[in-house]
């Protein structure tokens, strides 16, 4: 049996470490511990979406809608877009996947920031293309590096924004500039996972109608506390997404996905109480780790990236006591730990661990 060969290629990708997981390692009760590894939603679920998979329970044995329909109909009434500009994905790493079969191959390129999620390299390398990584500005996004960095062969550029892992946000005027100036022949992804953590993002949904070649994706992981469901969704010209729709699997979002993303869109108490708690969390961060001397990358996300110094011991004792983030040094951070924002409880938890560790 002969393999792809751009398997030798590829590194494993390693989300944050599972509650189970870490709890057989270190024989502990998985109540005991906290996660805050992977930029969940610390208030869980929303309420009506778990009430709406209730519901749907009862009616898994059936194969669920392939083309969502009524979720792709509430989903364009909530952007004032048409269900044509709509697909959806088993997560919006699913959506990574389908523009990178469509687009890429051998001899292509993609265009990424140093500290891009990881996902957009590996997508790249399995279709055979080659990935061009821009040196960070400030552990952002250079935009207008990333303009010059595109060459014959690029076709997708992708840029997070806000960014994961770093949290990040490019100005609007250069995301403009850059959504402008990108040439018809490249794909712009605007990954915007941690859109709804920002209250003055760009507006770039007029424009999908126009430009082919844009982009955008969102998910319900974050901000809707559905991200053990996997529901992410793109954004634009119908023209493109017809063409990924040939790219989709049928069912690639199953019934229970589908009924709790419709009913958390509706529920817009959780995500006002989303925003307050990552606001208020990112708040006692900052100020604790300035107190303390910490490094911090100011963040527009749900997470904080933290100088601690040696950042995989630090990451394995914060373990022993419980509490699981994620190390850095995968992403060339090797100071660096991401601590997602958690319940003011888990923060504090959090923050009294690091200061036993100093």
């Amino acid at each position: 049996m002969k393999l792809n060969p751009q398997l030798d290629q590829l590194p494993v990708y390693h989300g944050g470490r599972p509650l189970e997981e870490v709890a057989r390692e270190l024989g502990l009760p998985a109540a005991d511990l906290i996660k805050l590894a992977s930029n969940e939603n610390p208030l869980g679920p929303s309420p009506k979406a778990i009430a709406a998979m209730r519901d749907k329970a009862a009616q898994v044995h059936l194969y669920p809608d392939g083309n969502a329909f009524y979720l792709r109909q509430r989903v364009a009434e909530k952007l004032g877009a048409a269900p044509a500009n709509l697909i959806f994905g088993n997560g919006s790493n699913e959506i990574i996947e389908f523009v990178s079969r469509a687009l890429l191959g051998p001899n292509t390129n993609i265009v990424v920031s140093q500290y891009c999620f990881a996902i957009y390299p590996i997508a790249a390398h399995l279709a055979g293309a080659n990935c061009i990584s821009v040196p960070t500005k400030d552990f952002g996004h250079d935009l207008a590096a990333m303009r010059v960095a595109i060459t014959p062969e690029t076709r997708i550029v992708f840029v997070a924004n806000p960014n994961n892992p770093t949290g990040t946000r490019a100005s609007n005027e250069a995301v403009m500039e850059l959504v402008t100036s990108i040439p018809d022949e490249v794909l712009l992804v605007m990954d915007e996972a941690y859109f709804e953590f920002i209250d003055d993002a760009p507006n770039l949904l007029p424009l999908i109608s126009e430009k082919q070649n844009l982009l955008l994706m969102r998910t319900f992981s974050k901000i809707h506390g559905l991200a053990g469901l996997r529901v992410g969704y793109g954004i634009g010209h119908p023209d493109f997404i017809a063409a990924l729709q040939k790219i989709r699997h049928p069912f690639n979002l199953n019934a229970l996905a589908q009924a709790a993303a419709l009913a958390a869109l509706e529920d817009e108490e959780h995500v006002r109480a989303t925003r307050e708690n990552n606001t208020e969390g990112l708040r006692f961060f900052e100020n604790a780790f300035a107190e303390m001397g910490i490094d911090t990358v100011p963040s527009h996300a749900n997470f904080i990236l933290s100088k601690v110094g040696d950042g995989q011991e630090i990451f394995e004792k914060l373990q022993q006591h419980g509490i699981i983030t994620r190390a850095m040094g995968g992403y060339g951070l090797p100071e660096w730990i991401r601590i997602s924002i958690g319940t003011p409880v888990e923060n504090g938890r959090c923050l009294a661990a690091l200061e036993d560790l100093r």
